[in-house]
């Protein structure tokens, strides 16, 4: 078996710039103001510049991101929070720990981002059967695309419910030249480090751009402080972002731009290059994906991970059971016609590697195995359809 090839390489990118971030760590430790120092502001009003819109609120991690918007919101028992089943349990699990009920909603096949049909039946469903009061609908940015917001903000302004864009995996991306948050009332970020702008631990963001939301939830992510210290005006979090983190994200914010242009030559490359072996990413017309994941989908799973993997190259699956298969949100609704694009998706779905600094040689081994296991297979092949992208 030949030597793997890495799956995302950090190591890369640290060496890239590790003056910088090495001056910025050192940096807060000559200050020693550890948690909410002067670069977690600094960060905030950074994020929100880069995103274009709104501000931005720091927080411990992409959890808790889409938590405290739900908490400022007062969402909790007997309300309905529309999400997709195909996603991270972040997205689900809050909806449990403020207390409301997640309503699993279908996605689309190409992008694999939440159904807008699907949403429209699940939103009707749940009115008609009347246990649950409608409140909030949270679309993913999965793989690093934006979903479909011109369909799905409609939807949601239709039925008096509020939007969040989970952008743990997209920060970054657009549609259209446009944030997520141009259509969402809340944007969530997570900081994890194999995401497209990760620290070097954990860490979140919450954009927004109303200004009494960001000052409720600058009270929840601290406990629910009031205006003077040791006053609480609301339930709330311990969930502030460490100074060093925000530091070394603030390095990074500065070659973030190129980062992500530097993830779609590769995606280009591997759209050229790998045929019909498998089903390619399809990014829909005017938006820029971040590629945090390049996800593609083949009959054989298996197999086809199996020859990857004596090629040297890795992969993962990402999710290989929808959250509504798992036994702690197998009681939540579902829509009329349940989840047969979720189901079907997660039979078939492999991540391929993908990061800013992969060499052409570890792009052509990528491609070469998946070529090689299609050729192995059927013996034919044909050009990818072209990525999309601005």
């Amino acid at each position: 078996m030949a030597d793997m090839i890495p799956f995302i390489d950090l190591l890369a990118q640290q060496a890239r710039i590790k003056d910088r971030v090495e001056s910025a760590v050192m940096k807060v430790l000559g200050e020693g103001r550890y948690i909410l120092g002067p670069e977690v502001s600094e960060l905030e009003a950074r994020l929100a510049e880069f995103a274009g819109i709104g501000r931005a609120l720091s927080c411990a991690n992409g959890t808790d991101a889409i938590l405290i918007p739900l908490m400022a919101w007062g969402i909790g028992p007997g309300d309905a929070v529309f999400v997709p089943s195909f996603t991270f349990a972040s997205t689900a699990e809050v909806v449990v720990l403020a207390g409301a009920s997640p309503v699993f909603v279908d996605i689309d096949p190409d992008t694999y981002n939440m159904a807008p049909e699907s949403l429209s039946e699940a939103i009707e469903a749940v009115k008609s059967a009347g246990e649950l009061t409608p409140k909030a609908v949270i679309a993913v940015d999965l793989f690093g695309q934006p979903a479909d917001y011109p369909a799905l903000e409609p939807i949601a302004r239709q039925h008096g419910l509020k939007l969040v864009s989970d952008c743990a995996q997209g920060y970054g991306c657009t549609l259209n030249g446009k944030a997520s948050l141009h259509w969402a009332d809340a944007l969530t970020v997570s900081f994890y480090p194999a995401k497209p702008l990760g620290a070097y631990g954990d860490g979140g963001a919450v954009l927004c751009r109303d200004d009494a939301l960001f000052d409720v939830m600058k009270s929840v992510r601290v406990h629910g402080e009031g205006k003077e210290r040791y006053e609480y005006a609301r339930i709330g979090l311990n969930s502030r972002l460490d100074t060093i983190q925000a530091a070394i994200l603030l390095a990074k914010l500065e070659v973030f731009a190129e980062e992500i242009q530097m993830r779609q030559a590769v995606a280009d490359k591997y759209a050229a290059g790998m045929g019909n072996a498998v089903k390619c990413p399809h990014v829909i017309a005017g938006a820029q994906s971040t590629w945090a994941q390049y996800t593609v989908e083949v009959e054989g799973r298996d197999a086809f991970r199996a020859h990857l993997a004596e090629q040297g190259v890795p992969s993962a699956i990402y999710y290989p059971i929808p959250l509504h298969m798992h036994e702690p949100y197998a009681g939540y609704p579902l829509p009329p016609r349940g989840l047969p694009v979720t189901e079907a998706a997660a039979k078939n779905v492999v991540s391929l590697p993908m990061h800013p600094d992969m060499p052409d040689a570890d792009v052509n081994r990528v491609i070469a195995a998946v070529t090689g296991f299609r050729a192995q297979a059927h013996g034919s092949r044909r050009s990818c359809p072209s990525v999309s992208h601005t």
